[in-house]
């Protein structure tokens, strides 16, 4: 790989750092890891090609561009949690993975998901995530920021929310969220 690739490689993986909260290529792996996936299978879970999927570890490419993938991603981290606390066994997580992969996406803030968990209500994390999906999707982290600093004079409590859900980590969102609950 000459500079210019490693250049573009690395540019890529920062934009997914600050869109995803970390490069594709780490969280796939992860995702592999926990679910005892392989990558043909996580990207059939995913709706994504292989090559697809390869492109976004690898950094040549940047940017889910489907949004029903974003949140089968974020399903499946969710999924992943699961599994590792006992929560959901093996052979449920099989299943699970199943209706994921079945998913058109939808909302969970207007409860039009299809897989919201066995409580049927959407867990904090997924209402940040999605939150977080869609202010990333209309403007780049240091866009955002850039929105943010303008506003913080006279709307400090925007300025953070942009701040917290378009530029920063998941669960620094989870916390603004639920502190602002009640």
């Amino acid at each position: 790989m000459d500079a210019a690739q490693q250049e573009t490689t690395a540019r890529a993986r920062e934009l997914q750092r600050s869109w995803y909260g970390e490069p594709l290529g780490a969280l796939f792996r992860r995702l592999i890891d926990d679910l005892g996936l392989n990558q043909a299978r996580l990207a059939g879970v995913l709706g994504l090609s292989a090559p697809m999927l390869s492109q976004l570890m690898s950094g040549q490419r940047a940017k889910i561009g489907n949004p029903a993938v974003v949140q089968r991603v974020q399903a499946l981290q969710e999924l992943a949690g699961q599994v590792a606390d006992g929560s959901v066994s093996a052979v449920e997580a099989t299943a699970r993975m199943d209706e994921i992969k079945k998913s058109q996406g939808g909302s969970v803030l207007t409860g039009t998901n299809q897989s919201t968990g066995t409580s049927g209500a959407p867990t904090v994390r997924r209402v940040v995530r999605e939150i977080q999906s869609l202010l990333r999707s209309v403007a780049a982290a240091g866009d955002i920021i850039d929105a943010a600093d303008s506003l913080a004079p006279t709307h400090p409590e925007l300025a953070e929310f942009l701040r917290v859900y378009g530029a920063g980590r998941t669960a620094d969102a989870v916390t603004h969220f639920e502190s602002h609950q009640s």
